[in-house]
């Protein structure tokens, strides 16, 4: 049985998605974030040192980092689903999306995310982070313009494993017509709706 150790209102909520959409049983084991800190509880820390969240076991294997989690359940429950087939360029370009997502895109929104806490000292670093993210947005944006998907023309993993930052950036989509377009489709669908109510609480469904 797959088991999905689940923080409340993170990353791992994606990797429900996956599996709902992939029809695979899995059992969630659920974590809260303290109320103060916003931090995971120390009991992740007895799943993997890093104590952080998703951490996906699958029999003996245990799999951190979203993006690798996303590559695993494909690969070997997917049954060729959510993902081009080999060799072609649609599948390089969804190869790419599953390292863009937390190798570039996230770093200007979790930056906002922390400089806004520092009131006036940080302000000398918010028009360099507002660049970065129109640039990143902008970006996204520009892939999804004229498509539904941003791989071909159905839903793939370089979608779920995007989605969390299109959900970040809920607050700034309303200048990226197509970025804001892809997350309400995806929001939509069954297994995404199957996947919040197994999952809990999770403020970013918009």
């Amino acid at each position: 049985m797959i088991v999905v150790h689940h923080l409340n209102e993170s990353r791992s909520q994606r990797v429900l998605w996956l599996l709902e959409e992939l029809g695979v049983p899995y059992e969630i084991r659920h974590y809260a974030r303290d109320a103060v800190t916003r931090l995971a509880p120390p009991e992740l820390k007895a799943v993997h040192p890093l104590g952080k969240s998703p951490v996906l076991q699958d029999g003996a294997q245990t799999v951190i980092e979203s993006g690798a989690i996303v590559d695993y359940l494909i690969r070997h429950h997917g049954g060729a689903r959510l993902q081009p087939a080999q060799p072609s360029a649609e599948f390089e370009a969804y190869n790419q999306w599953l390292h863009y997502a937390e190798g570039s895109a996230m770093l200007p929104l979790l930056l906002k995310l922390y400089v806004s806490r520092l009131g006036e000292a940080g302000a000398p670093l918010g028009p360099r982070i507002e660049s970065e993210l129109a640039n990143h947005l902008g970006f996204v944006d520009r892939a999804l313009q004229g498509r539904a998907w941003l791989v071909g023309d159905a839903l793939t993993g370089a979608d779920i494993q995007m989605s969390f930052v299109g959900e970040a950036a809920r607050g700034l989509r309303r200048d990226y017509p197509a970025l804001d377009a892809w997350v309400r489709r995806f929001q939509q669908r069954p297994a995404y709706r199957r996947a919040l109510e197994r999952g809990g609480p999770y403020s970013m469904a918009d």
